[in-house]
């Protein structure tokens, strides 16, 4: 039985390297039966439809449950289409965001490095959407904001972790500053302890914020997943990813879940922007767009796509180490020689 994928066009190189991800994803490649469904989120589509192809696409992916998105722009100026991936989110009922950074051959890492390290935040709430206001007393300009989160996001960034750290081998690592703030930021330690207790296999060392930060300073061999709050996971994926020296090896998960805890939508991504300069020369990096389409089909069920999956995630990282690059990562070899290399290298798993 073949599965559905929402594909989801972009803009620039952003188009260019989705079209190298589903080259690595054709069913002649994998053995696994996907057909996949097209929508323009091209910025010209976009405004053309006024946004209306987005919600479209949505719609689609909430039928099919997957969906491989290209980078698109986000226009400035006020009034004009805005983002497509908050619309996406808003859409999507999109709960937590997973952001995965990995060691790459022939990359230096800070530190030490030598296994991945995964942030799952928050896709929503928290200080994004937050009310903000200004009020004028004698003793000066007084500026607030009131946040929120809620018990079900909580639940859902914890277990999602839980279960993330146990696929990986990894250990469920930091947490919010829940000392300072035990009303608010310890709603989300409480749904951590819980998830804890639910898997008692799976290794867990809670640490406030802060010292989830000075301690990644020194991090070395442990695998990692970190569950945080919407703002905090935003400046951890910027640190985690930069960390492994370059976010070409790194891939973005936009997950809505089910009541039982499951999820019913996925979304990959490459966490990287359009790179108008690289457009039509052959030289931008596919690695994340192709990483991106290796973790959606490690989200299947059919444990089949999840095995071709870590194939491909190993095929692209085996080309690193045999120093088949882009110029990125000081290499020599193109777009589309990187992706057929990949292709390759499934042939001999």
């Amino acid at each position: 039985m073949s599965q559905t994928v929402i594909v989801l066009k972009g803009d620039q190189t952003g188009q260019e390297l989705l079209e190298e991800a589903l080259r690595v994803l054709e069913p002649k490649v994998t053995g696994i039966e996907i057909d996949f469904e097209f929508f323009d989120l091209s910025l010209e589509y976009r405004r053309q439809t006024q946004n209306q192809v987005v919600w479209d696409a949505a719609q689609a992916m909430n039928r099919a449950g997957y969906g491989l998105k290209a980078a698109t722009i986000t226009p400035e100026t006020q009034g004009d289409v805005g983002s497509a991936n908050a619309i996406l989110r808003e859409a999507l009922h999109a709960q937590v965001i997973v952001r995965t950074g990995r060691p790459l051959p022939g990359v230096r890492p800070l530190g030490n490095l030598q296994s991945p390290i995964s942030v799952v935040r928050m896709a929503v709430g928290d200080a994004y959407g937050a009310k903000e206001w200004r009020e004028t007393a004698e003793a000066g300009e007084k500026a607030y904001r009131t946040e929120c989160i809620s018990r079900d996001i909580c639940r859902y960034v914890a277990e999602y972790a839980f279960r993330h750290a146990r696929n990986a081998g990894a250990k469920v690592f930091g947490g919010p500053k829940y000392t300072v703030s035990p009303i608010y930021e310890g709603m989300l330690k409480e749904e951590m302890d819980a998830a804890a207790a639910r898997h008692p296999d799976v290794p867990y060392e809670p640490q406030l914020i802060d010292a989830t930060y000075a301690l990644l300073c020194r991090t070395d061999g442990d695998a990692l997943v970190i569950p945080a709050l919407n703002r905090d996971g935003d400046c951890l994926s910027d640190l985690v990813l930069q960390m492994f020296g370059s976010i070409a090896g790194a891939e973005s998960l936009i997950l809505s879940f089910r009541d039982d805890l499951s999820p019913r939508v996925v979304l990959a991504e490459a966490p990287h922007g359009t790179a108008p300069s690289l457009e039509g020369r052959n030289e931008a990096n596919p690695l994340a767009m192709i990483l991106a389409g290796a973790a959606l089909l490690r989200t299947f069920p059919d444990q089949q796509a999840q095995a071709v999956g870590r194939a491909i995630e190993q095929s692209a990282l085996a080309c690193l180490k045999a120093g088949i690059r882009t110029q990125d990562l000081g290499g020599t070899v193109g777009t589309r020689e990187f992706t057929a290399a990949v292709i390759a290298g499934l042939g001999k798993n």
